[in-house]
């Protein structure tokens, strides 16, 4: 992975990619996949998340060695959930990913999908600093909307997230300020939507006019 300042080792979060969407609107085509300027476009995601977490995870179903050219942990939804319990099945594989990772000073796991090729590099950062003021979920906001699966999520949310998923049934990942203390990281959607997605092949043409 690519370093700035510190070493990916006193980074104090990990990081999870979450490549568990069934890509639907991209009309059967395996979304991670999609190439973006001629790469992957989780292999985008990959690339810029690694620059601002000590570890790096991919969350998605399926066959895993597809992802085996990037080098990463791949982890499936955690047993006791049903077949697609959508992202927060995910997000709860990358806690407990994290939780059992050696001690690294690891306090936080970073979420980002594998759709969203151009969030902010102090990302991490701004969401470290919201955690040291009490906030269990640091989630991104752009232009007054609301991204609850790009987010920065406490250590130790696992056993309460599990939960929610098994006991209350809770899919919907914007009800995640329902159930714990969020705060949200702002940033402006002029002139690019910096949590731009790839949804739809109309998407992928618009993402790659960005990227040049």
């Amino acid at each position: 992975m690519a370093q700035t300042g510190t070493s990916t080792e006193d980074r104090a979060a990990a990081g999870l990619i979450l490549a568990g969407g069934r890509g639907r609107r991209m009309g059967g085509t395996d979304k991670p996949f999609a190439l973006l300027d001629g790469r992957p476009l989780v292999g985008h995601v990959i690339e810029r998340a690694g620059r601002q977490v000590s570890r790096l995870a991919v969350s998605a179903a399926g066959d895993a060695a597809r992802f085996g050219s990037f080098g990463l942990p791949v982890l499936a939804d955690p047993a006791g959930l049903e077949a697609y319990s959508g992202p927060l099945a995910g997000i709860l594989a990358g806690l407990d990913w994290a939780a059992a990772l050696p001690a690294l000073g690891v306090g936080a796991l970073a979420i980002f999908p594998a759709d969203t090729p151009f969030f902010p590099e102090d990302f991490v950062e701004r969401g470290l600093a919201a955690l040291r003021d009490g906030t269990e979920v640091a989630v991104a906001a752009s232009g007054g909307r609301l991204h609850p699966t790009v987010a920065v999520w406490g250590a130790g949310l696992g056993g309460r997230l599990r939960r929610l998923l098994v006991e209350d049934g809770l899919r919907r990942a914007d009800r995640i300020p329902e159930h714990f203390r969020v705060a949200t990281i702002d940033y402006g959607a002029d002139p690019v939507d910096p949590f731009f997605n790839v949804n739809t092949p109309g998407d992928l043409a618009a993402a790659e006019r960005l990227f040049r």
